[in-house]
């Protein structure tokens, strides 16, 4: 696969291994090299779908920095149809219908999307987030003779997050709700985050872990795993897995060189898909109102599980965990994340030259324009979660340690908390997240060290970066180029940076007087080390 690493604020590929190359079983002979869109079959075959599944495994796999990077990397079996000069950009809500389209494009397949969709209730508030989700209101079947290039533009402009945030019983839409089983979570399933945020699956490990990649504003490709930072909603919202529904063109004609012309293309209702299922939504009993949806229980053989655990159940058989291996990956996990902040920080610099606006946006998780572009709000809500989902983790599985769990516990040590942390400290002792100063000079965080300071870390692109990166040493801030308007702005915002929760719902164009009324609310506990450290000192009293 590819390796990524950070060289002087760029990323830069290294040839270190070998890009994993697919080789997928021509249907036909062809492969479009053309820029014009050209159908030549009537629907997706079983085979297909699966050829679909190895190109984005093989694109989760080569952990390619940009979309335009993997699509002309030797990841993409049909790279070399297109030109150096071909340029592919996308967002997370955008990536998953980009992909779709250019490999039924490469194909020669039908492909139709939702191209607009209006708010169920009618209010006229951001259908980002609208309380009670969407419904589908206008359809674009891409014909052939289009464009394709120019259709991925259109496309690319139709498509958003609102997309994605309908209710799992409605037909007509691009996407439906799968089965929690093998062969339903496979690469290619979208996993939607109903505070805006889209993945795609690339692979399921053998213990259940789902891998995804998603993509961001800056156009930058991350990965991360299914976990408590993709939160469940209510129903309407439509929040969790979803697959691409069958289509099939009718009505076309076939023209003297093949390729089939004009035609409708049908969608699959939810009736006539084997694998549709809305379980994940109200749970495996009889189903609750969708107002009471959240008391739905979820069982696995036999036994009673959250969410996130009955997921990995349901996909291996058998819920187990390997700890020590578990809290190493987490924490790897982290650092990427880490290092993918570093990446978008570096790109927003800029604007930290500019005077700061009277008042944040409107809501600063959900917005346009610059704002959205290199602030990190949501990045950082994400971060925050995901050290607290570690750090809860391994006293969780201190906890079944203790209580002799070795149903689900895969542990034959004698001492779990030292074995999780001497996993934990080489797994951060390997981690160095490298940010530049004002004047461009480096500075190298250690990984417990950004831990120290998750809450001090600024989302506002409007700061300098060593403010973005929580300094605190006036050594390291000596550089900053802030005035007081900046730091007044930087203090005030604390108790926001305290919030790991992302209320895209709420109102937040406050003042920098409306910041200051604000209260500040304590933060959760972040530091696995610490708790290890009390549970091994307790062991030896």
């Amino acid at each position: 696969m590819l390796k990524r690493m950070r060289a002087g604020g760029v990323w830069a590929f290294a040839a270190g291994m070998a890009c994993l190359t697919v080789l997928l079983p021509a249907r036909a002979s062809f492969e479009s090299s053309n820029p014009i869109y050209v159908v030549r079959h009537d629907r997706w075959s079983e085979a297909d779908e699966r050829d679909y599944e190895r190109f984005i495994a093989a694109i989760g796999e080569s952990d390619c920095a940009t979309l335009n990077a993997c699509l002309h990397s030797p990841a993409n079996p049909f790279a070399q149809s297109d030109p150096p000069s071909r340029k592919f950009e996308s967002d997370c809500a955008d990536l998953p219908y980009v992909l779709r389209f250019y490999f039924a494009w490469k194909r020669g397949l039908p492909f139709s999307y939702a191209s607009a969709v209006t708010p169920r209730d009618g209010s006229t508030d951001d259908i980002r987030y609208s309380r009670s989700g969407n419904k589908v209101s206008a359809r674009t079947d891409i014909k052939s003779g289009r464009a394709a290039m120019e259709a991925i533009a259109q496309l690319r402009a139709d498509i958003s997050t609102a997309t994605y945030r309908i209710h799992p019983d409605l037909d007509g839409t691009d996407l439906y709700s799968p089965a929690i089983k093998p062969g339903s979570i496979r690469p290619g399933t979208m996993v939607y985050d109903p505070a805006g945020h889209v993945a795609i699956v690339y692979k399921v490990d053998p213990d259940g872990r789902v891998h995804s990649f998603d993509a961001h504003t800056d156009y930058t490709l991350t990965q991360m795993t299914f976990d408590v930072r993709f939160a469940r909603m209510r129903p309407s919202q439509g929040a969790g897995f979803k697959n691409w529904r069958p289509v099939r063109l009718t009505g076309a004609e076939r023209a003297a060189d093949g390729s089939l012309r004009g035609g409708h293309i049908e969608i699959a209702a939810n009736k006539d898909i084997a694998d549709f299922s809305t379980e994940q939504f109200y749970g495996t009993g009889p189903r609750p109102s969708d107002e009471n949806w959240a008391i739905g229980p979820f069982t696995a053989n036999g036994e009673r599980l959250d969410f996130y655990d009955f997921v990995r159940a349901r996909l291996v058989g058998k819920l187990v965990f390997h700890p020590v291996r578990e809290v190493t990956e987490m924490t790897r996990s982290l650092c990427n994340d880490l290092q993918y902040r570093a990446a978008a920080v570096d790109l927003g610099s800029a604007l930290a030259s500019r005077p700061h606006p009277a008042r944040l946006p409107r809501n600063i998780y959900g917005t346009d324009g610059d704002w959205e572009m290199f602030s990190t709000p949501s990045r950082d809500a994400r971060l925050k979660t995901g050290f607290k989902y570690l750090r809860d983790t391994a006293q969780r599985f201190v906890e079944m340690d203790r209580k002799g769990d070795s149903i689900h516990l895969a542990y034959s040590g004698n001492d779990l908390p030292a074995d999780l942390l001497k996993a934990y400290r080489r797994a951060a002792s390997t981690c160095v997240i490298r940010y530049h100063r004002s004047d461009n000079s480096t500075v190298s965080l250690s990984f417990e060290e950004a831990r120290t300071r998750l809450f001090a870390l600024s989302f506002d692109p409007y700061h300098c970066p060593e403010r973005r990166w929580g300094a605190h040493d006036a050594r390291e801030l000596a550089t900053c180029r802030e005035d007081a308007g900046k730091r007044a702005w930087y203090d005030a915002e604390q108790p926001l940076r305290n919030q790991i929760d992302r209320t895209y719902d709420a109102r937040m164009d406050f003042s920098l007087e409306d910041l200051r009324r604000q209260p500040a609310n304590a933060t959760p506990d972040t530091d696995v080390a610490g708790y290890l450290e009390q549970m091994q000192a307790q062991a030896r009293k």
